[in-house]
């Protein structure tokens, strides 16, 4: 399983503000066929499932801002692809809250 993190800006809008894309956007994550889980932070998005299936909804997600108009679209990606041991989301949480006690 893999981790990714996804920060998508629209670029030549009318408006500096961003919601509506990010709504947009959040669409394609809820309605996703792909077994997939994600959380949604003020910066980005945290998706995780497998490395395939995650490409293939940033993809998607990617898509989103230019079907509302956008005129350019930059997407960053970080993947997190540990391939020893099963890593989520959580574990990574807890994992570093373990180690502020």
């Amino acid at each position: 399983m893999a981790i990714v993190q996804v920060t998508i800006v629209p670029l030549g809008t009318e408006s500096t503000s961003v919601g509506a894309y990010v709504a947009s956007v959040v669409h394609v994550l809820r309605e996703a066929k792909e077994k997939i889980r994600y959380q949604l932070t003020p910066m980005s998005t945290i998706i995780e499932g497998e490395l395939d299936d995650l490409l293939a909804v940033v993809r998607r997600m990617h898509e989103v801002p230019f079907a509302s108009g956008a005129l350019r679209v930059s997407t960053s990606i970080t993947i997190d692809d540990r391939r020893d041991k099963q890593g989520t989301m959580e574990q990574k949480l807890r994992s570093v809250e373990e180690k502020l006690k």
